[in-house]
């Protein structure tokens, strides 16, 4: 076996990398055949639904559960006391980072208080659904009402009400004295940063809003458990990984993972929002308490008041510059909701604010806020959208008091290999010049923009880059050569877009066959070793490193299987193009695998690996749209984003993943949010009234892959997950300034508001 240079590789080099096969999973996707979460059925099997908060922040006088007890085909009420008395340890929340175990318990079943409208307090498990629900309704729920705190701005106000009494801000390791709602205040900083400001000629200073938005998946969260016997949990559930399922159960339950057993369904969308448990944990004490299998699923209204959004932030940025464009300083406040509990992905916008820039000076301050609302979590670059908003709306607006193009600003202070990260290490090889310039010549940058001949309708072109870091994390993988020389591949990885197939490529390419003879599955947690979740940008990167060394070790077992068939060393077998030879003679892949399982040998090629040069990714995109200023009406004409993918192992998945991440950022920017009353109750909790856009809203997306190996992978690959979700609001904000003149600094930009600030600037 050869290993190729990363300067020479390219996606066109190899046999099947680069390639646009069908999808392993698409024909049993698209005729039904495939199994979600929703579609188990297990005899004797119960139902659950959740007694939910209609109140934002009260205290729990009581809780009488008699009247549904008491309902026929009711078998069992649950609520915080049938919980195990939580731990003391943390759970990982993946890309939102840690959560005290107590306090993951506390938003799993509601105790001393309600923190959020839709905060769980029982659940039930009776013969049907219907049942169910109607028992949910008479569980009574005495409550003492107490203000709820909305927003940032809110609960850092002096006198603000306490979410929790027990939280002090904890300042890079030093707790203040008295309770707060914020929990914590991140440093990040470099350079003299006063310094710096002197030295600048322009200088921009900004506030930003970003709203309360839902991942938005079709599919709703799911679970079905059963407790046996003999102490063990069997859990089926829709989610990004079967391991960090099992692992959140075993902190609640407090009981040793080797008992639990979680099998991952198909999951119709998560985007970083099924990383996590809710029904898991229901279903689980449900079934151990009627020693019957239970079955629970949302409703659209659940998921939006129940789960996990991203959280609402409230920014400034203030930035400097010279007058040949140079950046002198830069310095960013991000003001982060957590919810109604510590955990939110404060730590992934901080890290990614400024990365699309080489900076010497500048300072991050970011404060997690405890707000009355669910509990944040990740959302697709989780962080990253809020902060580089902000950013990118704010050095727009610098460009303009520089009267410099945006795009050659971009360029003159792009960040790139040796240039250090706001968070340490310096960037390896990255692609964030090579982004630029591939949008600086598309096609949609060289063409003008025209305007349109009724007076009321003006256009705009706005840029914004984007980044993130990308995950690497262990994997696990296991290749079974079969006596036809198909392999069945084993990986740990849940597949949300493609990855089965991006995967089992990489085991194809090492091992030279088609990516036909490859049948990748996701197995339980029984059967593969553990594998991180899948979100941060880390499958095709990380899994596919597993599935490339499990190829290797395939071929060194069958190399040795071979030098014994044929009598000789296994140094004197060469192995190339899925061909085995030695001294004139030769045995082609399927060949070998038929002769080796006469003989006997049993090939199963495995690897676990933790790579951890991940490769940094960026996103370059540019919008042309369309305002009305009678309406405040925004419509996206043309969209063109690019994203460095390292090597595009399936291009198909990284041009799907690159729309799939603008279509997001758009609705973010111009519709989507949370729209809660005064006393704190979701009054938008239907997609009829939460308002993601359709096809109707979008134009077509162009999009050009960016190839800039990244020299951790064998194959050069970066994650292509996530960063596309991070440019689309500050670019159409930017778009919206270059049509009428007006800066839109909170999010969404909806139309009332566009109107509103073309009106005051008319007056102005």
């Amino acid at each position: 076996m050869t290993t190729r240079s990363l300067d020479l590789v390219k996606s066109g080099d190899f046999k099947v990398i680069g390639k646009r096969p069908v999808r392993h999973d698409g024909v049993d996707k698209v005729t039904g055949r495939a199994a979600y979460g929703a579609d188990i059925a297990l005899p004797g099997m119960l139902h659950g639904k959740v007694l939910r908060s209609p109140h934002a922040h009260a205290e729990i006088v009581s809780i009488d559960t008699s009247r549904a007890e008491a309902l026929p085909g009711v078998h069992s009420v649950v609520t915080y006391k049938d919980l195990p008395e939580p731990s003391e340890g943390t759970t990982e929340l993946n890309e939102s980072g840690v959560q005290a175990t107590y306090y993951k318990a506390y938003n799993m079943l509601a105790r001393e208080k309600v923190l959020y409208d839709g905060h769980a307090i029982a659940t039930v498990a009776a013969t049907d659904p219907h049942i169910a629900e109607q028992a949910a309704r008479l569980i009574d729920v005495e409550y003492k009402l107490l203000p709820p705190v909305m927003t940032c701005q809110q609960a850092t106000a002096p006198g603000a009400t306490l979410v929790l009494p027990d939280i002090y801000t904890d300042t890079e390791g030093e707790i203040d004295a008295e309770p707060s709602n914020i929990t914590s205040h991140v440093i990040v900083e470099e350079g003299d940063l006063e310094a710096g400001f002197a030295q600048a000629d322009v200088v921009v200073e900004s506030e930003y809003n970003t709203a309360t938005v839902h991942q938005g998946y079709i599919e709703t969260h799911n679970a079905t458990a059963r407790w046996h016997e003999d102490g063990t949990l069997e859990v089926w559930c829709s989610s990004q990984g079967q391991f960090g399922i099992r692992q959140e159960l075993s902190d609640l339950l407090r009981m040793p993972v080797s008992k639990i057993k979680v099998t991952p369904m198909e999951i119709g969308g998560g985007f970083g929002g099924k990383t996590t448990v809710y029904l898991e944990i229901l279903a689980a004490l449900l079934s151990q308490k009627t020693g019957r299998p239970v079955k629970m699923t949302m409703d659209r209204a659940e998921v939006l008041k129940g789960t996990g959004p991203t959280p609402g932030t409230w920014e400034k940025v203030r930035i400097g510059a010279r007058n040949d464009g140079k950046i002198t300083a830069v310095h960013v406040t991000l003001y982060f909701e957590a919810g109604g509990v510590p955990g939110s992905p404060l730590g992934a916008g901080v890290m990614t604010a400024l990365g699309p820039y080489s900076l010497k000076n500048f300072r991050i301050d970011g404060y997690e806020v405890l707000v009355n609302k669910p509990h944040s979590h990740a959302y697709r670059a989780p962080g990253a959208t809020m902060s580089e908003f902000a950013v990118e709306t704010a050095v727009d607006e610098l460009c303009e008091k520089l009267d410099m193009d945006p795009m050659e600003f971009r360029l003159l202070n792009a960040s790139k290999e040796g240039d250090l990260r706001v968070y340490g290490p310096p960037f390896l090889r990255v692609g964030n010049i090579e982004c630029l310039e591939n949008i600086k010549n598309s096609d949609h940058w060289q063409t003008p923009l025209e305007q349109p001949d009724e007076p009321h309708l003006k256009r705009g072109r706005g840029l914004a880059s984007g980044y993130w870091m990308n995950g690497g994390g262990q994997s696990s993988a296991q290749g079974r050569v079969n006596p036809d020389g198909t392999v069945t591949l084993l990986e740990g990885s849940v597949d949300i877009g493609g990855t089965r197939t991006s995967v089992a490529m990489q085991m194809a390419e090492v091992l030279g066959i088609p990516i036909e003879d490859i049948n990748p599955i996701v197995p339980d947690t029984d059967s593969i070793n553990f594998t991180g979740v899948t979100g941060g940008s880390r499958v095709t990167y990380a899994t596919g490193y597993a599935a490339y060394e499990a190829a290797r070790d395939i071929v060194r077992q069958m190399i040795d299987g071979m030098a014994d068939i044929w009598e000789v060393d296994p140094d004197e077998v060469e192995f190339d193009d899925a061909v085995f030879s030695t001294n004139g003679q030769t045995a082609t892949f399927k060949e070998a695998a038929a002769m080796l399982e006469q003989e006997e040998y049993g090939i199963l090629g495995t690897a676990t690996v933790s790579p951890s040069r991940a490769g940094n990714s960026f996103s370059v995109q540019a919008a042309d749209v369309e305002v009305d200023t009678e309406t405040g009406k925004v419509q996206v004409l043309r969209y063109t984003g690019t994203q460095d993918a390292g090597i595009a192992i399936y291009p198909p998945y990284v041009e799907g993943q690159l729309q799939g991440g603008i279509v997001q950022g758009i609705g973010w920017a111009l519709n989507e949010e949370y729209f809660y009353d005064s006393e704190g109750r979701l009054r938008n909790a239907s997609l009829l009234d939460y308002r993601m856009p359709t096809t109707l809203d979008l134009p077509m997306i162009d999009t050009i892959i960016t190839e800039v190996p990244n020299p951790g992978h064998p194959y050069g690959v970066r994650g292509v997950g996530e960063v596309s979700i991070a440019p689309p609001p500050a670019a159409i904000a930017n778009a919206i300034h270059d049509a009428v003149g007006v800066r839109m600094r909170d999010l969404p930009m909806s139309p009332p508001r566009v109107q509103k600030a073309i009106s005051e600037n008319a007056a102005s």
